[in-house]
This record gives C-alpha cells, sequence and structure tokens, in this order.
C-alpha cells in the first residue's frame, strides 16, 4: 500500500485534503444516508483509484468499516493500489463461484476491506445491471459503513451511470491540466440525466509551484480558486 499517502505521510497536506473530502461526505449525510459512493471521472488517468483508496483509508481511521469495491470490470487497477491479488473477486461473487468471505481481503489497515474485479468479463455492463449485483450492494449496506466503489470513466462508458442507479452519492473526480472541460461537461450532464446525486468534485493532480512550507498554507487557497472556477464551467 506504498502508493496511498493517507497511510504513508498522514501528515501530509495532500493527507489534509482527503480529510477534508472525507468531512465533506460526512456533511453529506446529514439529511440523507449516504452509504455507498461511485467514484469516476470523465476520462482514464484522472487519478479515481489513488482518490478512492485515499478516501477509503481515511475513514477507515474514523473507525468506520469500509469496504473499497472494484467496480471497473474492463481495466481494474484498486488490486494494484493496495497491492493485493486480483485472482478472486466481484465477478466469482457474481456467479456464485465464490462466497464473498473467499474473495473480500482484509487489509493491513483496521476496518478497511477490499473486494477486487476478479477475472475480466466479457459483458462488464450486463453484470454490473444485473439483479445478483443490486442484491449484493443491498448485502453489503448491512455490513459497512461506507462502500465506495471505482467505476469505469462515465464519458467513456455507461458502467458508471449503471453503478450510480445503486449508489447514494457519487463523487466526480477531475485531473488538473488534463481535463476538456466540454468533456467534463458532458460526463456530469450524463450523470444528471441518469439521477445520480454528485456530491462533488475532486480536483486531482494539482500541483502548486511554491515551497513545501508555503504548500501547507496556501494550497487550500489554490485548490479552492481553481475548483471554483471549474465549478463554475462545468455547473457544479
Amino acid at each position: 500500500m506504498n502508493k496511498i499517502i493517507s497511510i504513508n505521510n498522514p501528515k501530509s497536506p495532500i493527507a489534509e485534503a482527503y480529510r477534508g473530502i472525507r468531512t465533506s461526505i460526512e456533511f453529506a449525510n446529514i439529511d440523507k444516508e449516504i452509504k455507498v459512493i461511485t467514484v469516476t471521472s470523465s476520462k482514464q488517468n484522472e487519478g479515481k483509484s489513488t482518490v478512492i483508496s485515499n478516501i477509503g483509508v481515511s475513514f477507515a481511521n474514523l473507525d468506520k468499516k469500509v469496504l473499497l469495491l472494484e467496480g471497473d470490470l474492463r481495466n481494474p487497477s484498486v488490486h494494484r493500489m493496495v497491492n493485493i491479488s486480483n485472482i478472486h473477486g466481484l465477478t466469482d461473487l457474481l456467479l456464485g463461484n465464490k462466497s464473498f468471505g473467499e474473495c473480500v481481503h482484509i487489509t493491513d489497515v483496521k476496518n478497511l476491506h477490499v473486494l477486487t474485479c476478479g477475472a475480466v468479463p466479457p459483458n462488464p455492463s450486463e453484470m454490473l445491471a444485473s439483479k445478483r449485483m443490486k442484491e449484493l450492494i443491498e448485502e453489503l449496506r448491512e455490513y459497512y459503513d461506507y462502500i465506495f466503489i471505482d467505476a469505469p470513466p462515465i464519458g467513456v462508458v455507461t458502467d458508471a451511470g449503471i453503478i450510480s442507479s445503486y449508489s447514494d452519492g457519487c463523487v466526480f473526480v477531475v485531473g488538473a491540466k488534463e481535463c476538456d472541460v466540454e468533456e467534463v461537461k458532458v460526463s456530469k450532464e450524463r450523470l444528471e440525466k441518469l439521477g445520480a446525486n454528485i456530491l462533488g468534485c475532486v480536483l486531482n493532480k494539482f500541483e502548486t509551484e511554491r515551497s513545501e512550507y508555503s504548500y501547507y498554507y496556501t494550497q487550500d487557497e489554490g485548490m479552492s480558486r481553481k475548483r471554483n472556477k471549474l465549478r463554475k464551467m462545468i455547473g457544479i
């Protein structure tokens, strides 16, 4: 798990930013129970697997029972983030080949479990939309405080929209200096048309040119300005 900064450097400004995201999600829980959360982006390589792993660790550190669920059945990557096997996982569970206990991974982080993809199926959309998948999510709600689902980019395939239909909220990840604003707008509109409850947007891969010392004090201000500009452009 050496790629997860919330584990390796919990006092860093970036780890603190993830705790800020955690707080925002907790506040979203006031009027409506938010337990199952989809994390998606407009395209590949915007860092959603990094974001979901760090958010999961942040919640687990609050003594919450957390499951990171790999919902990207086309290009799974969560198992690489946490350095675990992907031999068995969600697809085996949906097909009835393995039990949940045989597929779930208990990590070194207390309260953090991971359900990987398993074998990449030829029909990912159909599996994600299946009755068994929806039943599984309902079963997992009874045990976990939070379930974070790493979904494929909504701008590339419709799988994230399918997952959002049985999620309580959606976090949208945007890679700084990588995103195309129009592409992000289209992706956001696609989620809204599918009825997704967009909790917010995470600006990822933001870099400051200031020193490490001043980074702690200025990052929030700089990220806030850029995030607010992005919100105005895409309407979040």
